[in-house]
């Protein structure tokens, strides 16, 4: 090492779980970061840091002023210009032994397949479901290890996804919501910080595998709520019939899920209004044994934390193939729930389409209920 490098990394090189045989690994690491937004942007800025020594970034869009409550990378002059050159000029400035490699596209069936062979490890930067699945399926194929974050309002989720190993992102989460189900941070909003939160972890998983140090979080889902500042593991099984990993597999070849995303805002349908209740109405509803039903559109590990009595559970991502299961409740009172608000909204929405006309969207969710009825989240 140089006496440069030296000097640089010397904290690194006082750890014997690093050492000079630890960093010059890191220097020879190839890393690709998929988006720079807001978990790619402190990803990328500690990556860089710590000498992981090849960056590819991969990267489409433009510096927007409302970007700079978290995307870190960025600055108020940086408004208007790419992403990728903004965010390459701060990665330089920040550590010159960095190579980074560019790439200004979006990440397509067409090119993800290239892009990510040319890598040894995969840090997924994206909000978009469309980018998710095609990153973790092209990861599985490769056999390349995928470092997953992601953030909506105060919580966020990392994990590590390792198909050779464990299971893959879609033995969590088997396809991507339909179209006027899809969430994303610009509709539902982000706490700047919590961005800040995953993406460090983010960095710090790829910087362990690297390494080839610690325990990762392959096999785990780790959730942060911001809010009640709890951190929460859970055990993940590899799902024996996923599309992609899973022994009778289905997918082979790249998808573009661009329309799960693009699907309202291009030309798609008019959002019916939505009822709503307070988590004290449904108290007193419940209380006088009126008739309803309560529908939990959480996914089941979340159920496995926390529940509200005789709910029925129905993933969000899987109530358009499952509405039959409610067809005795579609003219009486459906009360749909989720954490806090979010999901249930678009899962009412999706039934009072397909023709459920007594339908309520509970507020704030299962937080709110724990907040102003029980004092407390029921646990299982």
């Amino acid at each position: 090492m140089r006496i440069d490098q030296i000097e640089r990394y010397k904290r690194h090189l006082m750890l014997g779980e690093v050492g000079e045989q630890g960093q010059e690994r890191l220097l020879a690491a190839r890393v690709l970061l998929v988006g720079t937004g807001g978990l790619g942007s402190p990803a990328a800025l500690y990556l860089a840091a710590a000498g992981v020594g090849t960056l590819g970034l991969i990267e489409f869009d433009t510096v927007d002023r409302s970007n700079l409550q978290r995307q870190i990378l960025y600055s108020n002059d940086d408004v208007g210009r790419s992403k990728l050159e903004a965010a390459s000029e701060r990665l330089r400035a920040l550590n010159p032994d960095v190579n980074l490699e560019l790439h200004a596209a979006r990440l397509t069936a067409e090119n993800a397949r290239e892009v990510i062979a040319d890598y040894e490890l995969v840090v997924d930067g994206t909000d978009t479901f469309p980018s998710r699945y095609l990153t973790n399926d092209v990861c599985t194929w490769l056999s390349i290890p995928l470092v997953y974050g992601s953030v909506m309002r105060f919580e966020g989720q990392v994990s590590v996804f390792h198909a050779s190993r464990g299971p893959c992102y879609r033995c969590l989460f088997p396809q991507p919501p339909p179209p006027e189900l899809a969430p994303n941070c610009a509709e539902a909003g982000v706490l700047g910080v919590l961005p800040g939160v995953i993406g460090m972890l983010q960095a710090t998983e790829a910087i362990k595998l690297i390494l080839g140090i610690g325990d990762s979080l392959e096999g785990r889902l780790l959730m942060y709520d911001a809010l009640s500042m709890e951190f929460r593991s859970f055990r993940l099984e590899k799902d024996p019939k996923c599309p992609v990993c899973g022994p009778e597999a289905t997918i082979f070849e790249p998808i573009d899920y661009e329309a799960f995303c693009s699907a309202t805002e291009a030309g798609g349908m008019q959002a019916e209004a939505v009822s709503e209740i307070s988590a004290q109405d449904l108290a007193r509803l419940r209380a006088r044994g009126a008739p309803h039903l309560l529908l939990d559109v959480r996914e089941p590990f979340e159920r496995e934390l926390a529940h509200i009595a005789g709910s029925m559970l129905i993933p969000l991502g899987e109530l358009s193939e499952r509405l039959s299961e409610l067809e005795n409740w579609r003219d009486s009172p459906i009360v749909v729930h989720c954490k806090s608000g979010a999901r249930s909204l678009r899962a009412c929405r999706l039934l009072l389409q397909y023709g459920f006309r007594r339908v309520e969207n509970l507020q704030g969710g299962i937080d709110r209920w724990s907040l102003d009825v029980t004092g407390d989240i029921p646990q299982k």
